[in-house]
Order: C-alpha cells, then structure tokens, then sequence
C-alpha cells in the first residue's frame, strides 16, 4: 500500500503539481501545499515548512532528504542520494548531480562508463544562488554562500562565500582571512 501510495503522489507530482504556479505568485492557488503534501510522500525525509517550487525535477525523489525551512527555487534539477540540511535557501536553476561518467576506458562508449552515485550534502543554514552546478560527492558546509552561477567541485568549508568556475573561497562570513 505504501508503495502505491508513493507512485500516486510521485506521478501527480510530475503530471500536475510540477506545473502549477511558483509559490509566490498572486495566483499560486495553494502550489506550495500541494507541492509539499506529494513531496512530504515521495522524499526519504521531508522537514517542515519545506518549499518546492514550479518546475522543480529531481528523480524518483526516494533518496533525497530535506530539513526544515529549507527549499528548492524554481527549475532545479537534483538528483539523489541528496540531504539537505536547515535554513538552506536555494535558488532558481540550480542543478545538483550524483553521478558522473568515466571516460578511462577506450574500449567501451563513455555512455556506458558511469560512476557510481556520490552523496550530496548541503549542511544547515547554506545559501545556493542562482544557477549553480554542484558535483557528485561535494559537501557544502553549514553557513556557507554559493555565489550565482558557481560550479562546485569541491566541498565548500564553514561559513565560506565561494563563486566562479571552479568555485573558490572569497572570504569567510566569521572573519577568517580566505
């Protein structure tokens, strides 16, 4: 029966409520509930106060974990084994990946090289802008900013401002010298 249930809400996820309005728009109708009601049956763990915005994709959903008051902007695009900690703002666009090909091998196509999935992890009051690309395997530590448009290749420290491509350290949020 659980399992039912989660194929329901997984394909009203992507037939309807995927589509619906951004949450805050005048005419958003309730999306935010409805997102959040389907998401809070199909994620691996749901907090509260989640927001998941228009047009977010992000797989079955089975193994991906967000806490409270966290969200993801609108388009994103994730993919699991995800966590996601508290207070972590995401923007619009970003996309987060967890697997990645090999290309050592002549002999057969890359296509069929994959890697196995490397854990995402985004700790508790982090700030992802716009468009950002995060890799398979980075953690992104608690307190940390990611500036728009950065692609993360590496994990990212503590209370860190990091932009570009590759994503390096600007300064520090507490003080350190970067």
């Amino acid at each position: 029966m659980k399992k039912l249930r989660y194929y329901i809400c997984l394909g009203l996820y992507y037939l309807i409520a995927r589509h619906l309005p951004g949450s805050d728009t005048p005419y958003s109708l309730g999306s935010k509930r409805i997102r959040g009601f389907l998401c809070k049956r199909i994620f691996k763990r749901n907090g509260k106060n989640v927001n998941i915005e228009h047009g977010v994709y992000f797989a079955s959903g089975r193994d991906i974990e967000i806490g409270d008051n966290s969200g993801l902007g609108l388009n994103c695009r994730v993919n699991g084994p995800l966590r996601i900690g508290n207070d972590v703002m995401i923007g619009p666009d970003v996309m987060i990946f967890t697997q990645n090909h090999r290309h050592d091998r002549l002999d057969i196509p890359m296509r069929l090289q994959t890697d196995p999935k490397k854990p995402v992890v985004i700790e508790d009051d982090v700030w992802i802008g716009a468009r950002v690309i995060v890799l398979p395997g980075v953690t992104i530590h608690k307190g940390a900013i990611v500036g728009a448009g950065a692609v993360v290749t590496k994990d990212v420290p503590e209370y860190a401002i990091v932009g570009g491509n590759p994503a390096k350290v600007i300064k520090y949020r507490d003080g350190r010298n970067a």
